[in-house]
Order: C-alpha cells, then structure tokens, then sequence
C-alpha cells in the first residue's frame, strides 16, 4: 500500500471533510490534490433523496457535455441498408448487422456505446442479456435507438453522458478530465447538475439533493455546496 496512501493521506490534509466548497474551489482544489501519473477523471456523485426501488423515481437520461468529456468513445451501430454508409461516413467505428450481433454473441465486447436503427431492435434483443448489465443496450429516451445514426454517432463522439440512479438512490457522472480547464469542467458540472435537478420526480419527497461530492480517480472526495447546486 505504502506509496498510494501516503499520497492519499497528503491529498486528504489538504482537505477539510467539514468544509461545503463552492464548485469553483472544489474544481481548482481536486485538480491540486490528484497525485495519479494518467490524466484522472473528475466525478460527481449525487445522493439524492429518492426510493430506485420504485420505477417513477428511478431517474435516467442521457446529455451532451458542453466541454466534452476528453474520452474516446468507440461506438457500434448496428443497422441495415443505407444506414450502413451513412454511420461509416459519420464516424462509427463499426458498423453492420447480424455479423455484428454475431460477434458480440461470441463475447466481443471492444466498444463503448451501441447505437441502433428501430428496424434492428428485434435483432438487437438476442444480446439483450450481453448489453443490459453493462449498460449498453440501445434505448430511444438515450438517443440510442434512432432513424437518425449521423446525429446520435455525432453527440456520443462529442461527449454525450448517460446517468442513472444506481441501487442507493446515487448518481455518478464524470465531468472531465484533470487536463481540462476549470472553465470547461464548470460549464459540465452546470450541464449536469441542472439536468438532474430537473429531473426530479414528483413522488420524491422530502430533500432531493442530499449531497454533491466531487473527486477525482484516485483522489479523495470534497462535499459540495448543494445550495448552491440548486440555484443553477
């Protein structure tokens, strides 16, 4: 352990667990702290005060970051006709059809997001059980089952985000990387925040936004002000 926790625990002093930061100060604070060699990911976690078990509170979407999110996305298309041309001209790094399910039926999973026209849908569901629990199972409220392939390979290869709330009622979102400008992860956070607090349903009861917690891969997480996350 010796090596990472003494440079997390050099990280953690630096950081008052009591303290709400402003966004700007939790962004310049985070960047400061991280001690990983790679270009960290920076990430929100919001607790929010709904129930998942009920599905009129399980909040799920997907949004386009303003600041992009520094990761390359590979992204599949899965489609007939000529769709096929249309995704290769836009930039999908692969395309086809049943050779497509095919492959992923034989375990090939080197990709990021699916993208899939509505007439591949019946198709598509022999590898439901592949997709689902990693979350790329096609969806049209994400975007991802669209007649529209060059709009949707577009937005997921400038930094379109999918966010839900996982079994604890907690959202995770990355909103950049550690090499970004803090102007450019703030413009992210304002993006993300703001669509979930929309986002809230009207048989949550009571605090919504219980609390924002900001950190980075490695490093230790710094409570944000939730006031002001509201006021967004």
């Amino acid at each position: 352990m010796g090596k990472r926790s003494k440079k997390f625990t050099e990280a953690l002093s630096k950081i008052d667990p009591n303290k709400m930061y402003s966004v700007k100060e939790a962004i310049t604070l985070c960047k400061s702290v991280s001690f990983a060699k790679f270009d960290e990911t920076v990430d929100l976690a919001f607790r929010l005060g709904v129930d998942p078990r009920h599905a009129d509170q399980m909040i799920r979407g997907a949004i386009v970051m303003p600041g992009g999110t520094g990761k390359d996305v590979k992204v599949v298309v899965i489609t007939s006709g000529e769709n096929i041309k249309k995704a290769e001209d836009a930039g999908a790094d692969f395309v086809g059809s049943d050779d497509i399910i095919t492959k992923i039926q034989g375990g090939w999973l080197d990709f990021d997001r699916v993208i899939a026209t509505p007439d591949m849908m019946g198709k598509v569901g022999r590898v439901a059980r592949v997709l689902g629990p990693r979350g790329l199972m096609p969806n049209p409220k994400l975007g991802t089952v669209t007649t529209d392939v060059e709009k949707a390979i577009k937005e997921q290869k400038s930094g379109k985000v999918e966010y839900r709330t996982d079994k604890t009622g907690i959202i995770h979102v990355p909103i950049g990387k550690k090499s970004f400008s803090d102007d450019k992860i703030f413009e992210n956070y304002q993006a993300i925040t703001s669509a979930i607090v929309k986002a809230k349903p009207a048989s949550a009861k009571g605090v919504f936004l219980k609390s924002l917690t900001m950190s980075t891969t490695m490093g230790p997480g710094l409570k944000l002000d939730t006031f002001e996350a509201l006021s967004i």
